[in-house]
């Protein structure tokens, strides 16, 4: 990259286009996801023909973001966000056009690559926000963040209402009626790659470094120093420090793990969007069997019938207001990350996710206690994971940052297949108490962590 200027007003610009663009791109791109999990599991069973297959989708969406996290955070280190983002989405746009394809063929292996392209675009989706941070000021940060994470919600909630207009798609293009929706999604992640590709210029990544580079020659910046909480303006923000050194000191999953151990707050940052991630994901797949159960007694999400519109309209109430919690407030979240701190945030979100598995835990005989837990388990990840988040992308120093997202990222896919996998067996063994009370021991644990975190910061201000 060239000499670039580098004044505040002219950083400040490119801030501001770059997290319109990411949101925008977030908001097409989220079509995809959107109608891959409405229809997915129903794709499954209809082309395996075994119900067996129901969770193949979804299942291989998540696996296929969890690994392709530390590949795409290893181009974005070597080429920039901006080829890093488009590759995502390309991959998630031959996955929807294999989604078009099984439909067409019937092929169910087609479907499972399709699910597996449509989960690096998810992993593409995810590490935007960190895009967004890369030029923001230290007080903006947060915000920055969190905007990036609420347009997800946009197209989230827009894929699977596409549905319906997605058959009079297929039907108009002489398709199966139900391949539609992957049209509409195909056409969407067209627009978001093709946004990023033309319009993220300068890529914010690389503009961070140039700065650095540049304050580095002119004597702005200690070359030898790590800013572990970066201050005001351009010396504070994320991505600039010495650039260049070990750059690729080592793979892309080695320098961020060394990094992570290196860092007191990077290992805070981790643990919260981790910890949150499994505890959400745990007890929010879990509710739908716990609430059929509860509305229809004991037995019958195993007896082997599909479940009454009764409650299907309670579950599927329940879930919108769990999803609500997540990312409707997650600009609140940001903000309150810039004002009230990167710690303290983080033990405000562990705290409402410990009152959220007290009052589903303890309310569980009760679908409005359940309903409202989910609402608080929510609102409890929106606020770790924007904060987590942001603490990580200034925690470290910049030759090692793309690498710690990237591995946080996959760490924070794998909690979540985990975290799935073993709370049906937790639910089984010690019931939806159980699972619960599991969630708030995990809880606890990241909550009394942040704690001394931030004891320890003031001690560090005290001496000072």
């Amino acid at each position: 990259m060239g000499p670039i200027l580098i004044t505040e007003q002219g950083v400040r610009k490119v801030q501001r286009r770059t997290v319109a663009l990411l949101g925008t791109a977030q908001v097409f791109g989220g079509i995809g996801t959107g109608a891959t999990v409405s229809i997915g599991s129903i794709l499954a069973v209809e082309l395996s023909g075994s119900s067996a297959w129901a969770g193949a989708v979804a299942t291989v969406m998540t696996l296929g973001a969890a690994l392709a996290a530390l590949p795409l955070a290893a181009l974005a280190d070597r080429r920039g966000r901006r080829i890093g983002q488009v590759a995502g989405l390309s991959a998630a746009l031959a996955g929807a056009v294999l989604m078009v394809l099984a439909v067409v063929s019937g092929l169910f292996v087609l479907l499972v690559l399709g699910a597996a392209g449509i989960g690096v675009g998810s992993a593409a989706s995810l590490q935007a926000r960190f895009a967004a941070v890369d030029l923001a000021d230290p007080e903006h940060r947060g915000l920055a963040l969190s905007t990036v994470v609420w347009a997800v919600t946009i197209g989230a909630v827009t894929g699977p209402n596409l549905i319906q207009p997605g058959t009079v798609v297929g039907q108009a293009l002489g398709l199966p009626p139900v391949a539609g929706p992957f049209v509409i999604s195909g056409a969407g992640l067209l627009l978001a790659a093709a946004l990023l590709f033309v319009g993220l210029r300068p890529d914010p990544l690389l503009l961070a470094r140039e700065l650095a580079a540049q304050q580095a020659r002119t004597g702005l910046q200690d070359a030898q120093a790590v800013e572990q909480a970066p201050s005001p303006r351009l010396a504070g923000r994320p991505g600039i420090g010495p650039a260049g050194q070990g750059a690729h000191d080592g793979g892309t999953l080695a320098r961020g793990l060394r990094a992570i151990r290196g860092s007191r707050t990077a290992l805070l940052a981790v643990a919260a969007v981790v910890g949150a991630h499994a505890v959400m994901v745990g007890v929010m797949s879990m509710t739908p069997l716990h609430l059929q159960e509860l509305v229809e007694g004991p037995g019958a999400s195993h007896a082997g019938h599909t479940a009454s519109g009764d409650v299907l309209v309670i579950i599927g109430f329940t879930i919108s207001l769990h999803i609500a919690g997540m990312f409707a407030l997650s600009p609140v979240m940001g903000w309150l990350t810039d004002k009230a701190g990167r710690a303290q945030t983080i033990m405000i979100g562990f705290t409402l996710l410990i009152a959220a598995v007290a009052v589903a835990g303890f309310g569980q005989a009760s679908t409005a206690a359940v309903a409202v837990g989910l609402v608080l388990l929510g609102l409890g990840w929106s606020a770790a994971t924007v904060s987590g988040s942001t603490l990580l992308a200034e925690s470290v120093a910049q030759e090692s940052r793309v690498a710690v997202q990237g591995v946080s990222d996959m760490l924070m896919g794998a909690a979540g297949a985990v975290g799935g996998a073993v709370s049906g067996l937790v639910l089984s063994w010690t019931g939806y108490l159980g699972l619960n009370l599991l969630g708030g021991a995990v809880g606890a644990a990241v909550l009394a962590a942040a704690f001394m975190t931030v004891m320890a910061g003031r001690r560090q201000s005290a001496a000072a």
